[in-house]
């Protein structure tokens, strides 16, 4: 007999993270093995379980689900991740694709449809959810680079320029040269409303 598909669970909603992993712990193939809060426990604890799957939710109070993502490609590249949220913006999409994510799809699906989309996953396919998909692509790209990207979304939280050069590894100058285009890029009228912008159609 195979062993299950050993799961981690990543969400800040509690009530949510509970459902997920009953709801996953009826099928005979699946066993959710750790369950993290935050994106920093769920990359400590996905260090720690080894899993198979990383099951995350997109938006957490730290990490976004796909800055894990990349996170645990980099260091776990045995550990396939996908994406269950209700914030699904085109933009969104893109980027979890772009960091490795081979399952995005909506808190909507059903428990059947999650289950298969794991199982998918953990055999190395791919699944996105049909309307997300076909929202993305009439969507067209992001015009931001994606140094532009890291940057305005370090800037989002309203730091002030020298923290954002240091969490960023890079110049102040060279900051300010990104958000100055990223301004440019949203038709906004300073970082902070580009932030907005950019949030707003899932471009960070």
């Amino acid at each position: 007999m195979t062993s299950p598909v050993r799961i981690l669970l990543a969400d800040d909603e509690h009530l949510i993270r509970g459902a997920l992993a009953a709801l996953l712990g009826l099928e005979d193939d699946l066993a959710v093995v750790a369950q993290a809060a935050t994106g920093a426990e769920a990359i400590a604890l996905a260090r720690s379980v080894q899993p198979d799957v990383a099951i995350l939710d997109l938006q957490m109070p730290d990490l976004d689900g796909v800055t894990v993502a990349r996170t645990l490609h980099a260091e776990l590249p045995s550990c396939r991740t996908m994406i269950v949220t209700s914030h699904g913006l085109p933009g969104h999409l893109k980027r979890a694709l772009s960091a490795g994510v081979r399952g995005f799809l909506p808190k909507t699906v059903s428990a059947e449809t999650l289950a298969s989309v794991v199982r998918t996953v953990h055999s190395g396919g791919r699944y996105v959810d049909p309307q997300l998909a076909a929202e993305a692509i009439s969507a067209g790209e992001s015009p931001l680079t994606p140094r532009e990207a890291h940057v305005l979304e370090l800037a989002a939280s309203g730091a002030p320029v020298e923290e954002i050069a240091q969490r960023a590894a890079l110049s102040a100058g060279t900051v300010r040269n990104y958000l100055s285009a990223a301004v440019g890029k949203t038709g906004a009228a300073n970082r902070h409303e580009a932030a907005r912008i950019a949030r707003a159609h899932g471009w960070i």
